[in-house]
């Protein structure tokens, strides 16, 4: 039994089936809390011992409690954000679907109102690149501009009238790593924007339709409550802007905040169109903190995504007419750029969460890591983002370096991103994503991510699932990625729990259930160790607590 007061206890659960997340006591049934703490978590006598005349009793009955989930990568206000202010459809619907989806929410609007929203699937890019497909998205708007995201959130199909607005022709600046797709036949703009090229829309958006402060804070909020329906309790957002900080900063000083916050300060923005990024922004970070919104990293996007070709590789993508047949790929920040800033944020006690997708941009990153420990950088914690691609070689390395793999999004099983990715590597590549077992067995921190609303859900359990089977959680793709690199439903859990906590510095508060730290846990349906595998996606939260109060109940 672990305690950390003599009580009284506000609260007494007994009778349950309590997985900790502690390697040192994993199994327990009854817990404590008081003051927003866990004060006892152990048998029903210990939890016992700590209530008084005032003390709210609960017995579980069995029912099967473990500590808050942890996502190491989402974008918590964006996704708020749309589901409060903007259109939202599946990534997996057809182009009819879409523009289906576009022409009923149309239909609501004034006539001079942007369209916003997503996520289109990546497989959709050959079919909607020609001005046939743009003229059928005009039609849908009804004139009105319209810019909507592609699943990994890094590429736009705009319309006409939003090229209009942004000013964008054959022969604009894209930016630097940015496309502006060209109709084969017209040579004129598509409306496929990749990476950079689609950031002239979101400021010709942003002349018009800028979110107020409060409007900001109710996207928070909203995102905040969506992840605690998923038993969500601590989160690391993975590119925030400075109305992102304010409105947190502002929901937990008005006792608002039901989560742990980490956020992700932006060095340089590909996708999102944030003013101010870089020095604007990083250096201002600190006054934003509260006591459950930790600013402590940056944010790197070091390469894009391998179905836009702008992931950065060892070896060569597919051969195709526009890049030959010997193109890598290139990271956005050459190797000293990278160092310089890794270096002068960690002078500044910033750690960095830096996006690499292809294997060539997680070599950089060791690289620059390893520069950066023998200079005595040794407690700045450094995560990977994504990592699908990892040279067997650089493996051991994440153990070497203490450089956490930040497993997101939801790729390491059949899906959409997948094929995607399978039409522009060869295919003995593009099926090896994800080494999450090699990762493990290497001794590497692997923490769990939604990248939501890259995925259309922050449920945690479809990661898990995928992460213990290699196979759709919604059955709907067949077969499975790679189920070599397969994890044990333990191992999986602890990603999604006190591993994510440990790889945003959140270890000493959450993430596992341990006398002295916040009172954050969730009473599930079941227990996920008493059925197949095959059912771990069916698991459903009952209920949430973060710090000691009652956030969610179905």
């Amino acid at each position: 039994m672990a305690t950390a007061s003599s009580g009284p206890a506000e609260l007494v659960l007994t009778g349950g089936r309590i997985w900790t997340g502690d390697p040192a006591a994993p199994w327990a049934e009854a817990l404590a809390v008081g003051g927003g703490r866990l004060l006892a978590v152990g048998t029903d006598a210990d939890a016992l011992a700590l209530a008084g005349e005032g003390t709210e009793r609960r017995a579980l009955d069995g029912a099967f409690l473990m500590p808050g989930l942890v996502d190491v990568h989402n974008h918590h206000a964006l996704a708020g954000r749309t589901d409060l202010f903007e259109l939202s459809f599946s990534s997996s619907g057809s182009v009819e679907e879409v523009l289906a989806a576009v022409r009923e929410y149309a239909a609501g609007l004034p006539a001079d109102a942007w369209i916003t929203g997503g996520a289109w699937g990546s497989t959709l890019r050959t079919a909607i690149s020609n001005e046939a497909t743009r003229a059928r998205l005009d039609e849908a708007s009804g004139g009105r501009p319209v810019m909507l995201m592609e699943d990994s959130r890094h590429n736009r199909w705009a319309n006409s009238r939003a090229l209009e607005l942004a000013g964008i022709t054959a022969e604009s600046d894209p930016g630097e790593g940015g496309v502006i797709e060209l109709d084969p036949v017209s040579g004129r703009p598509t409306g496929v924007l990749l990476e950079s090229a689609g950031l002239p829309v979101e400021a010709a958006m942003a002349r018009t339709r800028r979110l107020t402060a409060e409007q900001h804070r109710a996207a928070s909020r909203r995102g905040v409550e969506l992840l605690n329906s998923y038993g969500v309790t601590a989160f690391q957002d993975a590119a925030v802007s400075l109305e992102i900080l304010e409105a947190l900063r502002a929901l937990d000083a008005d006792a608002e905040l039901d989560a742990w916050v980490v956020s992700s300060l932006t060095v340089n923005d590909q996708i999102f169109g944030y003013d101010p990024v870089g020095e604007g922004l990083v250096w201002r970070g600190e006054a934003f903190r509260t006591e459950h919104h930790r600013p402590d990293f940056v944010k790197i996007f070091l390469d894009g995504v391998p179905p836009a070709r702008t992931g950065a590789f060892l070896e060569p993508y597919l051969p195709d007419d526009a890049h030959g047949d010997h193109f890598l790929g290139e990271t956005t920040l050459p190797p000293e750029e990278l160092w310089g800033w890794l270096r002068r944020t960690a002078e500044r006690g910033l750690s960095a969460k830096i996006h690499c997708s292809g294997d060539a941009a997680v070599r950089l990153v060791l690289d620059t890591v390893a520069r950066l420990r023998a200079e005595g950088f040794t407690e700045t914690r450094y995560q990977v983002a994504h990592g699908q691609f990892v040279a067997e070689s650089d493996i051991p390395r994440f153990a070497e370096l203490g450089v956490s793999a930040d497993l997101s999004p939801f790729i390491w099983f059949p899906g959409v991103i997948p094929e995607a990715i399978a039409t522009v590597l060869p295919a003995e590549r593009a099926g090896r994503m994800q080494p999450n077992r090699a990762l493990l067995d290497a001794g590497a921190l692997i923490a769990g991510g939604s990248d939501w609303p890259v995925s259309e859900s922050p449920n945690a359990w479809e990661g898990i699932h995928g992460l213990v089977t290699r196979a759709d959680p919604a059955g709907v793709f067949p077969g499975t990625l790679w189920p070599e690199q397969a994890i044990t439903l333990d191992e999986a859990m602890a990603a999604f729990t006190i591993n994510a906590a440990e790889a945003m510095g959140l270890g000493a508060e959450t993430g596992s259930l341990v006398a002295g730290k916040s009172a954050d846990f969730v009473v599930l349906d079941r227990d996920p160790f008493a059925g197949p595998a095959e059912e771990l996606v069916r698991t459903t939260v009952a209920e949430t607590w973060f710090a000691g109060r009652r956030v969610y109940v179905r």
